[in-house]
């Protein structure tokens, strides 16, 4: 993660249990060292999921991580399995794939779910402000069309994709999602199937119910607020990259109609994004999306990253039932 030197007063603000400086140079510090898991590409290896690093983008320093499970190695199958392209949380400004938190994600849904998944290390505000990690997204997309590496060549099922994202990658799989519709002839032979978004990050400048409680530990509203400071290129929560129902949006989602794609919105009652991730599923049934949502009780936001056996059942239930044969 990219990081530039902390000003002699920087001002200090704690995220997750993590440091950020705001530096007067409009960048951050990122003070605390994040833990990353190294991938682990080779066979012999007796772990149930192979990954490895590949370049996307040299000149933007971004990459993807390849989650293969090892009953994809087993020639007695002839199976190919869905590939699911994710993109982590952390506010747009924190964490990477090769964070173990997200690496040990990645990797428990390569197995649960039995997908192949490309984990996409995207640029990160405010050093890169969207749209650049919708871009990233894109060219992920398009990367792997036309890749010839060997694991999404012989291993994945390109006729059933999902694209995916959690917190702020859940707004960024929504943002590539509708880009994606509207290019899908140029990303032949991809097939999407549909996306799945855990508690995705939105938001708008009328305060929610929950928003205005301001009782979730892991995210209180004056670092959400932040988040979107730092992360938007202009100030204003009713940009159409925080507000879905503002700007283009609503109508693109026409197209994702046409196409026939499901989308599954994952939240509960205790994130404070919560009723904005329920105005999103809301959306998406009147422009008759297939949508298929979950909004459980108490919980808070991140608990599909620390919790995910709350929803492993749903997410495997949406994949089987999104695949086409």
């Amino acid at each position: 993660m990219s990081s530039q030197t902390a000003p002699s007063n920087p001002t200090v603000v704690p995220y997750q249990h993590l440091q950020i400086a705001l530096n007067v140079d409009g960048t951050i510090t990122r003070l605390q060292e994040i833990p990353n898991t190294a991938p682990t590409p080779d066979p012999s290896h007796p772990t149930p999921v192979l990954s490895k690093d590949v370049p996307l983008n040299q000149s933007n320093n971004t990459w993807v991580r390849i989650f293969l499970p090892r009953e994809a190695l087993d020639h007695n199958s002839s199976t190919k399995l869905p590939l699911t392209v994710y993109f982590h949380g952390g506010g747009f400004i924190l964490y990477s794939t090769a964070s173990s938190i997200s690496h040990d994600h990645c990797a428990n849904m390569a197995i649960d779910l039995h997908v192949i998944i490309v984990s996409v290390e995207y640029r990160l505000a405010p050093e890169h402000r969207l749209p650049a990690a919708y871009d990233d997204a894109m060219e992920a997309l398009h990367w792997i069309k036309t890749t010839p590496n060997d694991w999404i060549r012989d291993y994945a099922d390109l006729s059933n994709m999902f694209i995916m994202g959690s917190s702020a990658g859940g707004n960024i799989a929504y943002h590539a999602g509708l880009r994606a519709a509207m290019e899908i002839d140029k990303l032949e032979p991809l097939v999407i199937r549909g996306l799945i978004l855990h508690q995705p990050g939105f938001g708008g400048s009328q305060r929610t119910q929950s928003e205005l409680m301001d009782n979730d530990p892991n995210l209180p509203l004056s670092v959400c607020d932040l988040l979107w400071e730092l992360s938007l290129p202009i100030a204003n929560r009713d940009h159409e990259y925080c507000n879905p129902k503002v700007g283009d949006g609503p109508q693109l989602l026409e197209k994702i109609k046409l196409l026939g794609w499901k989308v599954l919105v994952v939240g509960c009652d205790g994130d404070i994004l919560f009723e904005h991730q329920i105005e999103l599923a809301k959306l998406m049934r009147e422009k008759c999306v297939s949508v298929v949502s979950q909004f459980g009780e108490g919980g808070y936001h991140g608990i599909d990253i620390f919790e995910p056996a709350k929803t492993k059942a749903l997410l495997k239930n949406f994949i089987l039932s999104s695949l086409v044969a």
